[in-house]
């Protein structure tokens, strides 16, 4: 990450953004033993594996937050933090599917965008950085809302209509998913193309 105004005084890694997103990673585990527990019974088990799944994808929002606003920018947490929300949904993704609550396909299409483009922003950093756009900040918000409708045993609650609440939200999030990893490829390329002939 960049340093803030005063660039005599680097910022140290360890600040509460970054210990932010460390407990996003540790709390990764917990969320998975929680899921499988529960094992699709839709118990208490699976209420609380929502509810941390809600509070670990809140941290996101709140470390960044927190580094902006107190100028706590730090390189560690420009690579830790898209790490930790990768393996966070990731997690959910992949255990909604073990449990037969969501296709494979769609689990391995949004996994394969997501880290592609990781693995893409590493190939052209040292060209530029290819910022977060529009689309890419509301993909992440359509993501994190259908995996919290599938997660949350609603059905059981106010019936089904639920469920297809969220199969809709996580097709609206597979388009935006699709759409703009292809956009980040693209932006990608003309990156590398234009440093190499700097």
């Amino acid at each position: 990450m960049s340093t803030p105004a005063s660039s005599s005084s680097p910022v140290s890694s360890w600040n509460l953004p970054n210990v932010l997103t460390g407990i996003r990673i540790l709390l990764v585990p917990v969320f998975i033993v929680l899921l499988a527990a529960d094992g699709g019974a839709h118990g208490v088990l699976r209420w609380l594996a929502a509810a941390l799944f809600v509070v670990a994808i809140y941290t996101d929002k709140l470390d960044g937050d927190i580094a902006r606003a107190r100028g706590l920018v730090t390189n560690f947490g420009k690579i830790a933090d898209p790490i930790a929300d990768k393996l966070l949904t990731g997690s959910a993704l992949v255990m909604l599917s073990l449990l037969g609550e969501l296709w494979w396909w769609v689990t391995i299409v949004i996994l394969v965008r997501e880290w592609g483009i990781t693995a893409l922003r590493f190939w052209v950093i040292r060209y530029g950085v290819m910022a977060a756009s529009a689309g890419g900040k509301l993909k992440t918000v359509l993501q994190a809302a259908a995996i919290i409708l599938l997660l949350m045993p609603l059905g059981t609650v106010l019936g089904s209509w639920a469920l297809w609440l969220g199969w809709l939200v996580m097709a609206a999030a597979l388009v935006v998913t699709v759409v703009t990893g292809v956009a980040y490829v693209r932006d990608a390329l003309r990156l590398r193309r234009e440093g190499s002939r700097a």
